[in-house]
């Protein structure tokens, strides 16, 4: 499969629609915020309209539970008893977790020994066992080795037409909670959330813009549009992990260039500003990659959205709370020399 492939097979609005009805209450429609006054009217040129989408408020704290369940609903029954495996920086596994709970089978999922202990944790009250390795190279080989032995199937984080119809549900959502949407920012890793959404955004009003936004320190889909082709990066250097896919595969990718319109980069102390000017004006306690599409609106995409109704999505909020309180306080003091005095 090929990324011309991957564009062509892209789910159309009614497939979508039915995939949200499959979907039924297993997940929520997660809730719109109209983000006005205060700050964010002191960071963003008059007249810009945010509107947020709040799937931090989903089961499991992400969006992740909308492809992983129905990547699994797909399979016959005798496979899904099985059980499936995934490897994860911790999100996905906490969905392939739960999908498994909700679906009464079991699950294995592969994370490296730094994963964060909230997000392990997590995992274990799902009800799923948790296999720890040192590098994420020895994940995907573990991951490997279990499907074949046991029978499991893996459950990709973000590849694959059943996990991109699962963020598609995310952007149709949004399109009908908030018409007239502008454009709409969304944080990338691997690229299945910003491919999904896309897709639906641009097949409900192909005017609306999407802009993904992805850290430095994980520019894959940056350098992967660059060349032209899915790309590899040599290594992850940002604090949001959750964004942090050391290379863009081939299905994501191929919708990626079909329907975003451009991809923004921005750096970790953006990320903590970010985190720091949300928490301060809505009080969610957002991980980094749940802060990224603020970031770009308050930075590279400040003034190309000026006056524009944007759409932001809030993805995750899976940071453990010692972990937020060093991020957003470092935040709040770069917060406060932009702003010229206490936020």
């Amino acid at each position: 499969m090929d990324q011309v492939q991957g564009a062509d097979t892209a789910p159309e609005l009614a497939e979508i629609r039915e995939a949200r009805a499959l979907l039924g209450n297993r997940v929520l429609t997660t809730p719109v915020h109209p983000w006005r006054g205060g700050l964010l009217e002191r960071l963003v040129p008059a007249g810009t309209e945010v509107w947020a989408k709040l799937e931090l408020l989903q089961v499991t704290g992400t969006f992740k539970p909308r492809g992983a369940l129905l990547a699994t609903l797909a399979l016959d029954e005798d496979t899904r008893r099985r059980g499936i495996v995934a490897v994860s920086a911790g999100n996905h596994a906490i969905a392939a977790a739960f999908t498994a709970a909700s679906l009464g089978i079991s699950a294995k999922v592969v994370m490296i020994r730094t994963a964060s202990p909230l997000r392990v944790r997590k995992c274990r009250d799902y009800g799923a066992e948790v296999i720890l390795t040192d590098t994420i190279g020895d994940a995907f080989a573990t991951v490997a080795r279990i499907a074949e032995e046991e029978g499991r199937t893996s459950i990709h984080p973000f590849e694959g037409r059943w996990t991109n119809l699962g963020t598609a549900t995310l952007g149709l959502e949004f399109m009908e909670q908030v018409p007239g949407l502008e454009a709409v920012v969304v944080p990338i890793g691997g690229g299945g959330l910003i491919a999904g959404v896309a897709n639906a955004v641009k097949r409900v009003n192909p005017a609306c813009q999407v802009l993904g936004v992805e850290p430095f320190g994980a520019d894959t889909i940056t350098r992967s549009l660059a060349a032209g082709a899915p790309q590899t990066i040599d290594k992850v250097t940002t604090i949001a992990d959750s964004l942090g896919a050391p290379l863009a595969l081939p299905y994501s990718f191929g919708l990626i260039r079909r329907f975003v319109d451009e991809v923004v980069r921005v750096d970790d102390d953006a990320l903590r500003e970010a985190m720091a000017l949300i928490f301060q004006e809505t009080k969610f306690a957002v991980e980094p990659a749940g802060a990224a599409a603020t970031a770009a609106l308050i930075g590279p995409l400040r003034e190309r959205l000026a006056g524009a109704r944007v759409g932001l999505v809030f993805c995750g909020t899976n940071i453990d709370l010692d972990l937020f309180h060093t991020y957003a306080s470092a935040g709040r003091e770069m917060l406060e020399r932009r702003l010229g005095g206490p936020s």
